[in-house]
Order: C-alpha cells, then structure tokens, then sequence
C-alpha cells in the first residue's frame, strides 16, 4: 500500500476516532439502555450510536472500502472488496456499562487480509494508539515497543480471569496476574506497549476484536499468533480465530507451547 495512502487513512481514523470517543463518553457513567444479543453478548445503544457514526463517516471519505462492524448485519459483500474497515464501536461493552475506563473505538484498515493502518482509541483514559504497516507503532505519538523479557518465567500476562487461572494453575511456571481488562484490543495494546508481558485469549474471537491491536503488536515488534506460530488472517469466511498469544519474539515459543499444554491438561 502506498505510503501516501497509509498516511491519509491513519489522519482519517484518528479525526474520526476522536469523534466517536466523545459520542461513546455521552453515554458512559450515565445509564444507557442494553440487552442480551444471542446466548450472552451485551450490547447497549451507546454500541448502536456509535457503529453508525463510524459507517457513516468511514464509508462516506472511502466509498471503494467495505465494512465489517461487530454492531452491523453482515452482507459478505466486503468479502469481495481489496480493502476493508474493521470496526468494533466499543470493544468492552460489559466494562463500559460498569463504568469501568478500559474499553476502547477500534479501527482498522485490513488489506488482502491483513491489517495496514489501525487506531485503538480508549476515551475515557484519553490514550490513542495508532500504527502504519511498516512505520511502526505509537501511543499518545510517542513510539511503543514491546517488553524485552526473553524468559517465561516471572512474566506477567493479561487475559480471562479463568483463562489466566486454568494457565497459572496447571503449569509449573511462575507467572503473574496483572488483572482483568474488559477490552481483548485494550490487553493486546499492552503488550505493545510493553506494559504486559504477554496476553492470552482463548479461542472464539472475531475479527474486529484483534484486527486493530494485531498490527499495534507487530509494528511495536511484537507476535500475535495462534498455538500453531500463525497469524492471524482476516476479512474470509471464517470471522473468528482460534486461541492466541501476544508477546515478544522471545516469548512466543514458549508461551504458545505452554499454553497449548494447557488446554491438553485435565482439569481438576
């Protein structure tokens, strides 16, 4: 993708992150209507509001883009489309409607199946962290780069409260709890900005939770992969992704095994 289009796209998703942060805040704290979308995902009319501010403005100033929204009824037209916008309005909802800060806008621009220009906005934190295939990774304009750790051992992670339990119980390996976040995009930025060592999610994501934080990860010089060491692809028929790990290089390996004899141990 030419530099000038990374560019002009990065300008793009961050005016109009901002934009949709400040209509997001005019709900938060402030009791907006929600209810149960199929067997447990909550959605509320603050994830409505906001998925058509973004439609509008995104698909208005791009028009040959397509669009994958967590808050839209798919139509699969994207799927024929070189390039695409990934949105998820509020990646957090359960956090936001508690009133708890970690939730965040996110947004990206996926070609040929992988993320080029990305921007996670968390509002109510006022931190914005953007990234451009090839010309790294920022956060408040300062650039991020992930944790330097090269041993497993003593490394903090983010995930699940069960996942990260299941992990610290049934591995020899001492590793530490940094707390639950709400946002799976929020626990992947950072890992980007070296603020957590490592994060895990278990299988079941969908594209617009990932899609963002991913290019953050590997423009901060970081992995996000799957327990097979692949990356993730995006924008198929498939939506969601099996379970993955962010981290350093160094990590990676390691954790990606000690994960995957995780889920082969009996629980108990």
């Amino acid at each position: 993708m030419p530099e000038t289009t990374g560019s002009k796209d990065a300008e793009l998703l961050l005016g109009i992150a901002r934009e949709a942060g400040a209509l997001a805040m005019g709900y938060f704290r402030h009791d907006p209507k929600s209810w149960t979308k199929g067997e447990s995902s909550v959605v509320s009319e603050a994830d409505l509001e906001v998925d058509r501010l973004l439609r509008d403005r995104l698909t208005s100033a791009r028009p040959d883009y397509g669009w994958l929204s967590e808050e839209t009824v798919e139509d699969r037209t994207q799927l024929d489309r070189k390039r695409i916008f990934v949105v998820d309005p509020i990646d957090g909802t359960r956090g936001f409607l508690a009133g708890g800060r970690e939730w965040t806008v996110s947004l990206a621009v996926v070609e040929d199946g992988q993320p080029v220009v990305t921007t996670l906005f968390a509002p109510a934190l006022e931190t914005m962290f953007q990234a451009v295939a090839g010309g790294g990774a920022t956060r408040d304009e300062r650039p991020i780069r992930v944790s330097a750790r090269t041993e497993i051992a003593g490394a903090n992670l983010v995930g699940s409260r069960r996942l990260v339990r299941d992990i610290r119980e049934r591995s020899s390996i001492s590793l530490e709890y940094l707390g639950f976040i709400p946002s799976l995009a929020y626990r992947l930025a950072l890992v980007a900005a070296g603020e957590a060592d490592v994060a895990v999610a278990r299988q079941g994501a969908y594209d617009w939770d990932i899609a963002a934080a991913d290019l953050l990860v590997h423009e901060a010089g970081g992995r996000l992969v799957n327990l097979a060491g692949e990356r993730p692809r995006y924008n198929r028929d498939k939506r969601r992704h099996p379970a993955l790990v962010a981290s350093p290089p160094a990590l990676s390996g390691a954790m990606t095994a000690l994960y995957t004899e995780v889920e082969k141990a009996p629980e108990g």
